[in-house]
């Protein structure tokens, strides 16, 4: 019984070290791209399943993994081939990728993320532990870099965009 206990990983340092990176876009994202004097251009965009948001005049752009400010850039090095002289971009993220909370919560299911979040709120927002649930680690899966990381966090970590919490049971 006890080594069952020691299959439950700590979290990964790359799984903790995503916190702190600049925020990577992804499928389900949904941005606000301001184009400076152009508004016809400026509109809301969501990444689509493929990572691309598809923008006019210069078509698909790839923002799967990219920060706001790379997507920034991408898109006015495309409008300045032959469309605009000098395009001024800015984008912000107008609504992120839900997370997904599993396990011993009260309700199960997709959320709406929201920045500063931590593991403890998506529970809260999920309808918080169940009688069985262990309070004290959740396990996080975490697309980090292009790869799949899990591993167990303490319920103050943060949590990201696009996350997966999974409540385990407790052992007694």
């Amino acid at each position: 019984m006890i080594s069952a206990c020691t299959s439950y990983q700590p979290a990964p340092q790359v799984l903790e070290k995503a916190t702190i990176q600049p925020y990577r876009l992804d499928s389900g994202d949904r941005l606000r791209i301001t184009v400076f004097d152009q508004p016809g251009l400026t509109n809301s965009y969501t990444v689509d399943q493929a990572g691309y948001i598809a923008f006019p005049l210069i078509g698909q752009v790839a923002a799967r993994g990219e920060t706001l400010t790379q997507l920034e850039k991408a898109i006015a090095i495309k409008l300045r081939k032959g469309y605009l002289r000098d395009p001024d971009v800015s984008i912000e993220v107008d609504r992120y990728r839900s997370i997904f909370v599993m396990g011993e919560v009260g309700q199960p299911g997709q959320y709406s993320y929201v920045p500063g979040m931590t593991v403890l709120n998506a529970v809260a927002v999920a309808g918080g532990f169940t009688s069985r649930a262990n309070e004290r680690q959740v396990v996080v899966t975490r697309k980090v870099n292009g790869s799949i990381v899990t591993g167990s966090v303490p319920v103050t970590d943060p949590v990201l965009a696009g996350d997966t919490l999974y409540v385990r049971e407790r052992l007694f």
